[in-house]
């Protein structure tokens, strides 16, 4: 397989596959790394992955026509007893590292594309450079570039689910977008009515992405909101310390009719040691079942990424003590830090 990943992150990837999933890396680059196969539940688990190409061909050429007529060549000799009805995603990628590389992909693109208009107009009519929403396998033709004369294709991949999400002008920080992307790995969002408990809200990006879609948020932090966030209709700021706030209906919103004193979602984007998360915040709202789904950020520019996954995974970890059903992600928007996300039972 060749896994692709956020650029600057292959030697975290290659740890993560040998170390925790005794896989063999055979190279790496900037953004990728090509391993032994690995069976797709193994794949999907992986926090660093983005995009896993399946049983991928390489691909040679000294000229951009040369590299578009083998990868038509693969592309055609793929689809030998299969019929393209809907929209298929085909996606081209390449370093940003290397120099001038993005203009040769995007060259070979081009080429490639009126190849395949000549030969199937329909076929290319169908074609989109966006992955479905969501995570799992994924059908198309997928691209990733090595070097200019170099690359390699597959028609199967493995998505994590992880993209590049749209800014809003309101939105108060650049985490906005991070929470924007973690609704799309786990397929499920903050819903109008529900309540949301952000933890270590300030600026109020997470918290502002919450209220725009109609829930009321309850936003814990010494720190002001600003933008979007600040003064909101349906965002309660209080000024108080993320780490001693606990919840109770009392304590959120005491207007509200519900069934039990359970917020929907908490969220929580502390700029902290991960194992202090992990045990001040994390333990306690899921030992005393306070939330039902979760969004916690870990910080890991100053613990081994590595071992914070592999104690994650571990009996003890509260993740899993306490039944959580969960998945990691190191997502497009992310920088030093792993979201978790999940629910409790």
């Amino acid at each position: 397989m060749l896994i692709v990943c956020q650029s600057g992150f292959e030697t975290l990837l290659a740890r993560e596959l040998t170390e925790l999933r005794g896989a063999t890396v055979e190279e790496k680059g900037p953004g990728w790394v090509r391993v032994n196969l690995l069976g797709d539940r193994t794949v999907s688990d992986l926090a660093f992955s983005h995009l896993a190409l399946a049983a991928p061909v390489e691909i040679r050429g000294d000229s951009v026509n040369a590299l578009a007529q083998r990868i038509a060549e693969f592309f055609f000799a793929s689809l030998r007893g299969e019929r393209i009805e809907t929209i298929w995603p085909s996606m081209w990628l390449g370093p940003a590292e290397i120099v001038g590389l993005g203009r040769r992909v995007s060259a070979v693109e081009s080429a490639f594309g009126e190849l395949l208009k000549k030969k199937l107009s329909r076929v290319a009519r169908l074609a989109t450079g966006e992955l479905p929403r969501g995570r799992g396998a994924v059908r198309g033709l997928f691209v990733v570039f090595t070097d200019f004369g170099h690359a390699f294709a597959a028609r199967e991949a493995i998505s994590g689910g992880q993209r590049r999400m749209a800014d809003d002008d309101l939105a108060p920080s650049r985490s906005y977008l991070k929470i924007e992307e973690a609704y799309v790995v786990s397929g499920r969002e903050p819903a109008n009515g529900e309540i949301v408990c952000d933890l270590g809200a300030a600026p109020g990006g997470w918290s502002y992405s919450a209220a725009k879609r109609g829930a009321r948020v309850l936003a814990i932090d010494n720190g002001p909101l600003k933008g979007g966030a600040f003064d909101h209709p349906l965002i309660e700021h209080r000024r108080e310390d993320a780490f001693k706030f606990g919840p109770g209906l009392p304590n959120i919103l005491a207007s509200e009719s519900r069934e039990d004193d359970r917020i929907d979602w908490l969220f929580c984007d502390l700029v902290e040691e991960p194992h202090h998360v992990l045990r001040d915040v994390v333990e306690p709202w899921l030992a005393h079942r306070w939330c039902r789904k979760f969004v916690v950020n870990l910080k890991f520019g100053r613990v081994d990424p590595i071992q914070l996954l592999a104690e994650l995974g571990r009996p003890d970890s509260p993740l899993l003590r306490y039944g959580a059903r969960f998945l990691i992600r190191h997502l497009y928007h992310d920088r030093e830090e792993f979201t978790v996300i999940g629910e409790s039972p």
